[in-house]
C-alpha cells in the first residue's frame, strides 16, 4: 500500500472485505435458529448461554490472537478463526445433549476471538492514518451485510431443508472465507514461524494500557448488543412480529447506511466527538425499545440503534489503533475486543437473568441498558479529557523510546 497516495480501495482490500462478509454470514446465519435448537435438546433455560459462552471464549482467546497477530502474521490468525467456524458448523448436527451443545458453543467463540483481530490489524497496515476510520467503516460494512444476510439465509434454509442443512451451508460460507484469505499477501514485516512458546502469555501481554479509554467505551456500549441478541427474539414475538429477525434487519440497514459517512467524519472531526454522538443515540434507542408497545416503535428503536452502532464501531476501532504502538497493534486490538466480548457476554447473561422469561420485565432490561450506555457518554464528556492528555503524553514517551 502506498500510504502517501492515500489510496485504500485495492484488490487486497476488497478481498479482505469479501472474506469478512462470508465469515460474518457463516456464524450469524445460525443465531436465530439456535434457541429453538437448544430447546429441542431440553435446554430452554440456557438461552443466555448461547451468546454468553461464545463471547467468553472469544474474550479469553484475545490475548493469544493479539500476540500471534503481532508475531506469526495477520493472515494465519484470520485463517484459523475462519477454520474454527468450518469445524464447529459441521459438529453442531452431531451433538445430542445440552452439555455437548454448550461446550461446542464455547469453542465456537475461538472464531471471533481470532478473525476480527487479524482483520483489523491487516486493515491498519494497509491504509493511511487519515483514512483509517473510513477503511474500518467499509470493512465493517461488509461484516454488517453478512450479519444482515446471514440470519435470513439461515432461516430460509432451515425452513426449506432443515436445520442440519443450514449448519452445512454455514460451514461452506466459512470455508470460502478461508479460500480467499489463503491467496492474500501478508502485511506483517519480520514475521516469525509458529512455535508453542508463543502461546505463553505474560501479564503485560494480556491488556494494552494505552487503549484503556476505547476499551471502556467498547465495554459499556456492547452491553446493549448482548441484551438485544438475547432478548429481542422473544420481545419481537411478544409484540406480534412473526419474523424474529426483522429487528436485526432494520438496525443492520441503518448501520450500513451511516458507516461510510461516519468513518469519514471520524477521520475529519476526531474519534471522541463522534463517540459522544453515538453513545447518546444508543442510550436513546434503548429507551425507545423499552417504551415499545407496538412493532412500529420497536423497529424505530432498531433504526436509531443501527445509526448509533454504525457511528460507534469504526470510530472506536480507529481510536484503538491510533493510541496503540504499531508493533503491538494486535495486542491493542485484542484488548479492545476483550472489552467488546466482555460487554456482549455480560449483557447477554444479565439480560437473560433480569428477563427471566417474564414479558413484564422487557422494559426493565432495556432501561438498565440505557443507563449503562449513558455511563459511556458521561465518561467521554466529564472523565476522559484529563486522562486523555496524560495517556497521550505517555504514548509519545513510549514511542520516542522505540
Amino acid at each position: 500500500m502506498d500510504h502517501s497516495s492515500g489510496k485504500i480501495y485495492t484488490v487486497q482490500f476488497w478481498l479482505l472485505c469479501s472474506s469478512n462478509l462470508l465469515f460474518s454470514a457463516s456464524f450469524n446465519m445460525m443465531i436465530p435458529e439456535l434457541p429453538a435448537y437448544l430447546t429441542s435438546l431440553g435446554g430452554e433455560d440456557y438461552k443466555g448461554y448461547i451468546i454468553g459462552l461464545f463471547t467468553l471464549m472469544a474474550g479469553l482467546s484475545r490475548p493469544f490472537s493479539g500476540k500471534l497477530t503481532d508475531t506469526i502474521g495477520r493472515v494465519p490468525v484470520m485463517v484459523f478463526g475462519s477454520l474454527v467456524c468450518v469445524v464447529c458448523s459441521l459438529l453442531y448436527p452431531l451433538v445430542s445433549s445440552v452439555g455437548a451443545f454448550l461446550l461446542l458453543r464455547f469453542f465456537h467463540g475461538f472464531s471471533t476471538g481470532f478473525k476480527p483481530t487479524g482483520t483489523s490489524a491487516y486493515v491498519a497496515d494497509l491504509v493511511p492514518f487519515n483514512r483509517r476510520a473510513e477503511a474500518m467503516g467499509m470493512v465493517g460494512l461488509f461484516s454488517t451485510i453478512g450479519l444482515s444476510l446471514g440470519p435470513s439465509i439461515g432461516g430460509s434454509i432451515a425452513n426449506l431443508w432443515g436445520i442440519m442443512t443450514m449448519f452445512q451451508v454455514s460451514a461452506v460460507f466459512a470455508l470460502l472465507s478461508v479460500v480467499i484469505l489463503i491467496g492474500m499477501k501478508e502485511t506483517l514485516h519480520g514475521k516469525q514461524s509458529f512455535s508453542p512458546r508463543l502461546l505463553k502469555i505474560s501479564r503485560h501481554e494480556i491488556f494494552e494500557p494505552l487503549v484503556l479509554a476505547p476499551a471502556i467505551i467498547t465495554f459499556l456500549t456492547y452491553f446493549s448488543y448482548g441484551a438485544l441478541l438475547t432478548i429481542i427474539p422473544d420481545f419481537s414475538a411478544h409484540l406480534g412480529l412473526a419474523n424474529k429477525g426483522l429487528f436485526f434487519t432494520f438496525f443492520t440497514a441503518s448501520s450500513i447506511g451511516i458507516r461510510l459517512l461516519a468513518g469519514k467524519a471520524s477521520d475529519r472531526y476526531g474519534r471522541v466527538p463522534m463517540l459522544k454522538i453515538s453513545t447518546s443515540l444508543m442510550a436513546v434507542s434503548m429507551v425507545m425499545i423499552a417504551l415499545a408497545h407496538t412493532p412500529a416503535v420497536l423497529l424505530a428503536g432498531a433504526l436509531v440503534y443501527g445509526v448509533s452502532l454504525g457511528i460507534n464501531a469504526p470510530a472506536v476501532t480507529a481510536w484503538t489503533i491510533d493510541l496503540g504502538l504499531p508493533e503491538h497493534r494486535g495486542r491493542a486490538l485484542g484488548s479492545m475486543y476483550i472489552a467488546l466480548e466482555a460487554g456482549i457476554g455480560l449483557g447477554a447473561f444479565f439480560s437473560a437473568e433480569w428477563y427471566g422469561n417474564k414479558p413484564e420485565h422487557f422494559a426493565l432490561v432495556f432501561y438498565i441498558m440505557a443507563a449503562i450506555t449513558m455511563l459511556a457518554t458521561v465518561y467521554l464528556f466529564f472523565v476522559y479529557r484529563n486522562k486523555y492528555m496524560r495517556l497521550m503524553r505517555r504514548s509519545i514517551r513510549v514511542r520516542s523510546r522505540h
